[in-house]
């Protein structure tokens, strides 16, 4: 079996890396099973070198397509034509694609247009916010995939409630749980303390990325006002990447009391995970690596795919406001978080995933 993997994003080579890891295990206990690995190149990242890979332990990349830097539309067809010329040159029995980028979607469009397999990974996860351009994406790419891997029984039941049985494509959705817990399981013994980082024993490490956040000088100043606050008393560590600490150094929002620093390894982030008191995001996958971690997490959202964390009172859902962001901060010595109800697979994901795709 030759299965072509496509990624697009550091995130999502991560991810892979434990799926990729289980390939190998499978492969030397006798599966004939094969992966080819293509980097489209929609994000580029310095520090995706040959060092990373080998301290993450993931495999290179076989093909490095260099698209990004463009629109979504040009972005998503020049992918669609390069990974077909992949494609057409491996001939392989499966296309494997993660989440919810460009590079998902043109991987599972260029696939199904010669009819080859696509697993879907984090399959059946809603927004339900269709300006989110990832929602679009997953949407997409469920509907034209093979078997979809949903990670939660909240992705199974969306799918059903979308009539998956009646799409006459014989798709099938496998609830494999989440491939982020096998790496964080994974991951956590090889973590690492950023060097020259002055941290307090009790501490909040917060991450804001998304546009809806950044981009919003009314949501932004919120959620920097109540860090500030919050701050006084807790030391706030906030890993920015430039862009955001760009539009933060041009306005007047007060960030004196915030321990700003420049974006870290995943590693050195997971590290920060294990030893921070909370948890504070806008990240759809950090909201999950806290949870693995038995940390509370508030969510800088309006909405959240991850339902079943809000469920189990693991996280909290505030959006932007100040008032609710320093309510459910307030609230954190009453967080209980307890992964008894296995959410999420127990680290075996990679395992399912394998299994049921050698075995169709």
């Amino acid at each position: 079996m030759k299965v072509v993997t496509i990624l697009g994003a550091r995130p999502q080579f991560i991810k892979a890396g434990s799926v990729s890891r289980e390939i190998l295990r499978q492969s030397k206990q006798g599966a004939d099973i094969e992966e080819v690995i293509v980097h489209t190149g929609q994000h580029y990242d310095s520090n995706m070198s040959d060092v990373f890979f080998d301290e993450m332990k993931i495999p290179k990349p076989n093909y490095f397509l260099g698209i990004g830097g463009k629109t979504h539309g040009a972005m998503t067809g020049k992918m669609i034509e390069k990974i077909e010329e992949v494609l057409l040159k491996e001939q392989p029995n499966w296309v494997m694609v993660y989440g919810d980028t460009n590079s998902t979607l043109a991987g599972a469009l260029a696939a199904s247009k010669l009819h080859i397999k696509i697993a879907h990974i984090e399959a059946g996860l809603r927004s339900f916010n269709m300006r989110m351009p990832e929602e679009i994406n997953r949407i997409l790419t469920d509907r034209i995939s093979s078997v979809l891997f949903c990670p939660t029984q909240t992705a199974m039941d969306n799918l059903e409630s979308e009539a998956i049985d009646e799409w006459k494509t014989g798709a099938k959705s496998v609830l494999s749980g989440d491939v982020m817990q096998d790496g964080a399981l994974f991951y956590r013994e090889l973590a690492e303390k950023p060097l020259d980082l002055e941290l307090s024993e009790k501490f909040v490490l917060c991450t804001i990325h998304r546009a809806e956040n950044t981009d919003d000088p009314a949501r932004l100043k919120a959620i920097i006002a109540a860090l500030n606050k919050i701050a006084k008393e807790n030391q706030v560590v906030l890993p920015l990447h430039p862009r955001t600490k760009n539009i933060l150094q041009k306005s007047d929002f007060d960030t004196s009391n915030l321990l700003i620093i420049d974006p870290v390894g995943y590693l050195n982030m997971v590290w920060l995970i294990k030893h921070c008191n909370l948890v504070m995001t806008d990240s759809g996958g950090l909201q999950k690596e806290a949870f693995f971690f038995d940390k509370p997490c508030i969510t800088l959202r309006d909405e959240t795919e991850w339902v079943e964390l809000l469920e189990v009172g693991a996280n909290i859902l505030v959006g932007a406001d100040e008032s609710r962001i320093m309510s459910a901060f307030n609230k954190q010595p009453h967080f209980k978080v307890d992964d008894s109800a296995d959410l999420y697979g127990g680290g075996q994901a990679s395992e399912r995933i394998i299994m049921e795709m050698l075995g169709g």
